[in-house]
């Protein structure tokens, strides 16, 4: 077990958890005793071998899923407190998300898909907000467009965008390039790389890349529902090297 020891405020902090899916000799243990804590303004990766415990992590970590023990926190918030009215409204409000598969809904313009998630939290997307936004990730000008007539990558923004729109604590990506070509790839996490440097932003990323992962501050590697490693200043040759020692390409 590894906690990250920090000086800044932390946007996302696990103390002990453990997460068990089922009862009895079915039981899955998917977390056992995971803590850490990830500072404010940061980008960090999680990787490991397929059944490690990543996508738990993230579920944890983001509210989307209950611990069994331990505490997740966002900020000062603890999440094992509360009821899932306050989850689903901590969700709307603190914490951005970034899907593999994008999750646009297709009848909507890129405007009011990136507004979405303000009308859900009860909010009037602004107009000059959304513009700004979408000038931010390279957009400028497809607010009327629909996600049909976009690029795997620009869809990719547009979630991105949608993410951001409501100034969340945290921005989760789930293999948010998993489904793009690697140059449409390099854009995207070069595009969160500067939500972090330029913006603050604190980004926690699953990924089974290297090289998404070297865009990192930080790297933990998960095995068997643990932390057993972490690496500072990643590149993409060293992330893999790990992982091989991780066994995750026997």
């Amino acid at each position: 077990m590894i906690t990250q020891n920090v000086t800044r405020t932390s946007a996302v902090r696990l103390d002990s958890v453990t997460k068990v899916y089922g009862r009895g000799a079915s039981a899955v243990r998917a977390l056992d005793g995971v803590s850490v804590a990830i500072p404010t303004g940061s980008f960090t990766a999680v990787m490991g071998p397929s059944g490690s415990g990543k996508s738990t992590f993230l579920h944890c970590a983001a509210g989307l899923d209950r611990v069994t023990s331990g505490t997740a926190s966002i900020g000062d918030t603890d999440l094992s407190d509360m009821n899932e009215t306050q989850l689903t409204r901590l969700r709307r409000q603190r914490v951005g998300f970034v899907f593999q598969s994008f999750n646009l809904v297709p009848a909507l313009s890129v405007r009011h898909n990136i507004g979405l998630p303000l009308r859900l939290a009860g909010r009037r997307p602004d107009r000059h907000a959304i513009a700004a936004i979408l000038d931010r990730v390279g957009l400028a000008g497809k607010a009327d467009a629909h996600p049909a007539e976009l690029s795997g990558g620009q869809q990719q923004r547009v979630a991105i965008a949608r993410a951001l729109i409501t100034a969340p604590d945290v921005v989760f990506g789930d293999e948010p390039t998993g489904a793009l070509d690697t140059v449409t790839a390099k854009e995207i996490l070069g595009l969160l790389r500067t939500c972090v440097d330029e913006s603050g932003q604190t980004v926690v990323m699953v990924t089974h890349d290297p090289v998404a992962a070297s865009h990192a501050d930080t790297v933990l590697f998960l095995a068997d529902g643990t932390i057993v490693d972490e690496m500072a200043a990643p590149t993409a040759d060293r992330v893999a090297d790990r992982m091989t020692h991780l066994g995750a390409w026997a």
